[in-house]
């Protein structure tokens, strides 16, 4: 892992999703997609570690919330779907999608009832402000898993097959 370049994708990340994203009124989460995409793309190790940096840095971008529900909830589904994927394949951007959408879904719920809590009060829209927010990072992320493997060098699809051929 080139951890250079991971500080630096996530913090890129992390100015978009909290200067850009937040004048819109439903967005992707792009931390999100970066904790499938470490742990699609790396070994178990890594994206556990990823996967509470990444954590990190959602609960720095997310101002309403407290600080510790994004870093504990990223942490587990992180860690969760590092250990699954050893078991199922997400190669494809479909089902890349579903993973995302999936995983987007179920952090955001736990990061808000851990934040229910400590004291802090449901928004009236959470379901359909937190479904949109998974729909909308299910599309466009898959679309950004390409632009982050060639940041972070790593080979996907057809580079790998040129680089390791069959015998």
């Amino acid at each position: 892992m080139r951890w250079l370049r991971f500080t630096t994708l996530v913090l890129f990340a992390a100015v978009l999703q909290a200067g850009v994203l937040t004048n819109m009124n439903i967005a992707p989460n792009l931390l999100l997609i970066l904790l499938v995409f470490f742990c699609i793309y790396g070994d178990s190790g890594q994206a556990i570690i990823t996967s509470f940096a990444i954590g990190f840095a959602a609960d720095l971008v997310g101002s309403p919330m407290p600080m510790g529900p994004y870093t504990i909830s990223f942490g587990l589904l992180g860690t969760a779907l590092a250990y699954v994927h050893h078991i199922v394949n997400v190669k494809k951007m479909p089902y890349q999608g579903l993973v995302i959408f999936v995983t987007a879904f179920l952090a955001g719920a736990l990061a808000h009832i851990l934040a229910l809590l400590k004291g802090r009060p449901l928004a009236p829209n959470l379901w359909t402000g937190l479904f949109g927010m998974s729909t909308y990072s299910a599309l466009v992320g898959p679309f950004l898993f390409l632009p982050s493997a060639w940041w972070m060098r790593i080979k996907t699809g057809r580079l790998a097959r040129q680089a390791y051929p069959a015998r």
